[in-house]
């Protein structure tokens, strides 16, 4: 699962990401962006948005650094995909009071990364367009979905 929560009942997290699985999550999120030619930065984080795994794919900017680990602890931290919010703020008004907030990337490219229900970490994606780093980060939470731990 890594659309937004739609019931009312919050997402839980989990301690379970481990090394092993955010090296996963990163080499599918790698060879996806290598296949289409994309210079990406990609962060890892656990369940507590601290960095585990972070990077930069040769002629990646430099300014996607920062942003790719901030995708990822957006994620993390409210628990839902950063489109949510990149989309918030496309439809203005109230909206942008978003923008005030100095613990949210509103940029499409960061996933919560799931595992039996509950959010174990995310993946922030940065240095293409918001649509090309969201298809990177899925690319790589596929995988960590995909890999059931042993």
């Amino acid at each position: 699962m890594t659309q937004a929560n739609t019931t009312d009942t919050p997402l839980t997290y989990s301690s379970q990401l481990t090394l092993a699985d955010a090296r996963r999550v990163a080499q599918a999120a790698e060879q996806e962006a290598v296949r289409n030619g994309w210079p990406m930065v990609i962060a890892i984080v656990d369940s507590g948005a601290n960095l585990m795994l972070h990077e930069r794919l040769d002629q990646a900017q430099l300014g996607s650094i920062e942003v790719a680990k901030q995708k990822a602890e957006t994620a993390v931290r409210f628990r839902r995909p950063t489109r949510v919010f990149e989309d918030a703020v496309a439809q203005g008004g109230l909206h942008w009071r978003l923008l005030g907030m100095t613990n949210l990337v509103p940029l499409n490219g960061g996933i919560p990364l799931m595992r039996d229900g509950a959010v174990v970490g995310a993946i922030g994606v940065s240095g293409m367009s918001s649509e090309q780093d969201a298809q990177v980060a899925q690319a790589g939470a596929n995988a960590l979905a995909e890999h059931a731990p042993q």
